[in-house]
């Protein structure tokens, strides 16, 4: 009985010393300041510098040549980067989108202040194209209504901003009203459009509301930047101008 006692114990102490499973209980975080007086660590400068030796190559080399600054405050309502950003996207996703749907973008449409950065008179190097488009936003295709059309331009109007605007439409608005054509056409109501823009601007970012629940979306797998660089390397010296795309009288 005195073993059966002793063994009875031995079991219930080895069952109530049993390991519970960890739980996290709180996270702490603290904030190290990077001043001039931090030391760097050899080793791990001399291990990040080939890598680094890589990207500086690779920023520095150049795309192409702009004989002035291209800029996005030309004018109030367009300007010469923002023609050149929505012109090029239209130009490097069009042949990518007739191929999977046989049909063409109508024309394309991005926000002024996804535009980060100018480019000074001179080589455009791919730093450039990094400064200027700094996210990972990829070009997709909206089809919309006619009636997302008419939000489009109200928006537009309402904004008065120099948003790109691609070279198939134009906007002409007056306190009386306003005309939108594009491919010089007026806005069929029987007819749905395909509008290229990013999938930030799609989901509604900076207030884009009209691109959301399109009557159907085509995603690219394109990303904008990468758009841009492939436009760069394929152009010597990149043209542009002022044609009047948004007017507002």
């Amino acid at each position: 009985m005195k073993n059966f006692i002793l063994s009875f114990f031995a079991i219930s102490l080895l069952f109530s010393c049993k390991n519970e499973p960890n739980k996290l209980v709180k996270i702490e975080g603290k904030l190290l300041p990077i001043t001039k007086e931090t030391e760097s660590v050899k080793e791990i400068e001399d291990y990040i510098a080939p890598f680094k030796k890589k990207v500086e190559s690779e920023m520095s080399s150049v795309l192409s040549y702009t004989p002035v600054d291209l800029v996005r405050t030309d004018a109030l309502n367009e300007s010469s980067l923002g023609n050149l950003m929505a012109d090029l996207c239209y130009e490097r996703a069009n042949p990518v989108f007739k191929s999977r749907t046989g049909k063409n973008i109508d024309f394309a449409l991005f926000n002024f202040g996804g535009i980060r950065a100018g480019i000074t008179k001179g080589n455009i190097k791919t730093e450039n194209a990094f400064n200027l488009m700094p996210f990972e936003n990829t070009l997709v295709v909206a089809e919309l209504s006619s009636e997302k059309i008419v939000e489009l331009c109200n928006f537009l109007i309402k904004a008065n901003t120099a948003h790109p605007l691609s070279k198939q439409v134009k906007l002409v608005a007056t306190k009386s009203g306003y005309t939108f054509t594009i491919n010089n056409k007026k806005i069929d109501k029987t007819k749905t459009y395909f509008v290229l823009t990013s999938d930030y601007l799609q989901n509604g970012g900076d207030n884009m509301v009209f691109f959301k629940n399109p009557i159907k979306l085509h995603k690219l797998d394109y990303k904008v930047r990468n758009a841009i660089i492939d436009y760069l390397k394929e152009t010597d010296t990149v043209k542009v101008k002022l044609d009047g795309r948004f007017i507002m009288k």
